[in-house]
């Protein structure tokens, strides 16, 4: 069963956009229209705030905590066209890069696999994708894929580093796989690698009919395919899945909601997906053996609930 465990008084003093726990679980980072990000201790059920993080000019829409090997770090992205990427050095969090580089509100940042370094991805509204890596000197670079998508790009998420059914090379060992997903105001979901150190666009997926505002590729722990979820303002969620034995994307409808689909994440091992929307819930869904997506759980204005998906837990 799911239910609510802790709850949070942030003391934003606006509408809060993202929270984000770190690797470990034990650090929360908030971001909200009142241009600051704040950072909780959240141990043992407690709640201690450690760090008020200004340096937004506006509504501040996403963190993200990048693989812990790196040190305390987290990215902010907001209104302001800005990418702040904030570091904790001796319980002082100080920013360690700003970038820049956009020309409209930066909509979602997303740490890279930590087996391809520091690297983060960035989404605009002026159709963009960024990618900002750090040079291993103390300084940082940037490659971008000019007209990601027409309108803007609303939401971004990394491939695991290593694909299902990856080969190994003549070393033995797997390469990284340098995927990642975007999704945007364009209606598509698309999928991008890295080619001769360019960004390409490997697949264009088509299946909504609105805004996709959120994608999430499943880690692949266990998984013989690769799976992607996206979320759009018509409703519905879609399941992209792919064999690895060729690059074609077969798409099942998870469920259509009764209102926009905003966020997307999926549990560490990939076979639980948690979906948030404008009613106000939080559903947890998983796919029984039969291949159907089913509701294993909702949580509603604070309170966990069973459904009829029960049975799933155990498939």
């Amino acid at each position: 069963m799911v239910s609510v465990i802790n709850s949070i008084d942030t003391a934003h003093e606006d509408m809060i956009h993202d929270a984000q726990l770190d690797y470990y679980g034990t650090k929360l980072a908030t971001c909200s229209s009142d241009r600051l990000i704040k950072v909780f201790d959240v141990k043992g059920g407690q709640q201690t705030l450690v760090a008020n993080l200004a340096g937004h000019e506006g509504p501040v829409w996403q963190v993200a905590w990048a693989h812990p090997m790196f040190g305390n770090i987290i990215a902010s992205c907001g209104y302001d066209r800005k990418v702040i990427i904030w570091k904790e050095t001796n319980g002082t969090w100080d920013k360690l890069y700003v970038y820049s580089n956009h020309d409209s509100s930066v909509n979602s940042v997303a740490f890279a696999p930590h087996e391809l370094g520091l690297v983060l991805a960035c989404g605009s509204s002026d159709g963009s994708i960024s990618i900002v890596f750090s040079t291993g000197d103390g300084s940082w670079d940037a490659k971008k894929i000019n007209g990601a998508h027409s309108i803007g790009c609303n939401a971004v998420s990394w491939a695991p580093a290593v694909a299902p059914n990856a080969l190994l090379d003549q070393s033995g060992k797997q390469q990284p796989v340098k995927k990642l997903v975007s999704g945007g105001c364009d209606n598509l979901v698309k999928i991008w690698r890295e080619e001769d150190s360019q960004w390409v666009e490997d697949q264009k997926l088509e299946g909504h009919s609105d805004w996709v505002r959120d994608v999430s590729w499943a880690p692949s722990i266990g998984l013989p395919k690769s799976i992607i979820a996206s979320c759009s303002q018509d409703c519905r969620v879609i399941i992209w899945t792919n064999d690895g034995t060729f690059n074609n994307w077969t798409s099942k409808v998870l469920h259509k909601f009764n209102d926009v689909v905003w966020h997307l994440s999926w549990s560490i091992t990939g076979n639980i997906l948690a979906v948030s929307g404008g009613d106000n819930k939080v559903s947890l869904w998983k796919e029984n053996l039969e291949g159907q997506w089913v509701c294993i759980s909702d949580v509603n204005k604070g309170q966990g609930q069973i459904t009829d998906g029960q049975s799933a837990i155990s498939s």
